[in-house]
């Protein structure tokens, strides 16, 4: 099983570096091979997705990502900015369902910014559409007007197909948890958005078993915050799915808890911590690798069917939290604060 490791940039090589040592820990022929990507890739070979890195990943069974993002380079082209790999990687491996469960630790129940019997208990899964939108839609560019005045604009669109596979996604996770589906949308005022609510509901017709719902992306906003336990399991494009996804991640308590699968049709994967690079702590040994280790589970269980093996590592992840070890994102009074490395050990000792 040859999994390619992208550690790319900021925090991703402390973080990927402790996934890997528990993924080695495991009685599994796991093989790997990393490669430079991001900031790394153009410092390295002159692009944030080399075509060397391109081509390992399609010859590999799955991708274990760190994060993307060096503002050194933000006065690159845009073509050429470290974020643009994790684009490419999507866009070429045609990843189009981006899974991102957010679950509350009843350990962590106190982490999060919301009162306790809000959050407890919460266990959604947020299915985001990765390779449609206005991240991908053309045109898109910076134009001068006739009047001498600058425009940005960038294009918002999906084909019935593209909506249609990632809802099948949705209506199969929801029938194998609690049943229910709410698809987000804006169809009162985008033409896009009233396709998707159209396509959505057409494809729940074939899944009577799951119930489906309906809301407004800024409703939903204001839902996740207000009742988020209503939810089970949420589909929704691109954009609403990135912004909904991080908001959801502070219901837990931190950013750094949440992992994060891409699939194509075929259960080829990409499978990193939704945080960024972190920049500001890198090389710190402060960051929470926990995310990248649940993605690593993530990995065996959606790729490899080993589910066994995944189960192993969520179980030492909460032995390790109800021990009381933290590190600083998730650090509460009483609780002790260990740094990325020794959070590693303290998940190998567990498993």
């Amino acid at each position: 099983m040859k999994v390619c490791v992208l550690p790319g940039d900021g925090i991703g090589p402390e973080i990927v570096a402790q996934a890997l040592r528990v993924l080695q820990a495991l009685d599994l022929q796991l093989s790997f091979e990393q490669a430079p990507v991001g900031g790394a890739g153009y410092r390295a070979l002159g692009h944030p997705l080399p075509e060397q890195t391109l081509e390992l990943a399609r010859a590999s069974e799955a991708i274990l990502f760190g994060a993307v993002g060096d503002f050194s380079l933000d006065s690159l082209p845009r073509e050429l900015r470290p974020e643009q790999a994790i684009l490419g990687l999507r866009k070429e491996l045609n990843l189009f369902a981006n899974f991102r469960p957010a679950l509350v630790y009843p350990e962590l129940v106190q982490a999060s910014t919301l009162r306790p019997e809000v959050v407890s208990g919460l266990d959604i899964l947020i299915i985001r559409e990765l390779t449609g939108d206005i991240y991908f839609g053309q045109p898109r560019g910076i134009r001068t007007l006739d009047n001498g005045e600058r425009e940005g604009f960038d294009t918002m669109r999906y084909s019935e197909s593209e909506i249609r596979r990632v809802a099948h996604v949705g209506f199969q996770a929801a029938a194998k948890r609690g049943g229910r589906l709410c698809s987000v949308d804006k169809a009162n005022v985008l033409d896009t958005m009233q396709l998707w609510r159209e396509v959505v509901s057409s494809v729940g017709r074939e899944y009577p078993s799951v119930q489906l719902s309906h809301m407004y992306v800024d409703n939903c906003a204001m839902q996740l915050l207000k009742n988020p336990k209503q939810f089970d399991v949420i589909v929704t494009g691109n954009m609403f799915g990135d912004i909904l996804s991080d908001e959801a991640s502070m219901l837990t308590g931190s950013i750094g808890m949440l992992p994060s699968a891409s699939l194509n049709e075929h259960r080829f994967g990409l499978y990193e911590p939704i945080h960024g690079s972190a920049p500001d702590i890198a090389g710190q040994n402060v960051a929470n690798p926990l995310a990248t280790i649940l993605s690593a589970a993530m990995m065996l269980r959606f790729s490899f069917d080993q589910a066994a093996a995944a189960d192993r590592i969520e179980a030492a992840v909460r032995r390790v939290l109800a021990q009381g070890l933290r590190t600083a994102d998730i650090c509460e009074p009483g609780a002790r604060q260990i740094g990325t490395r020794e959070m590693g050990d303290a998940v190998l000792a567990a498993l």
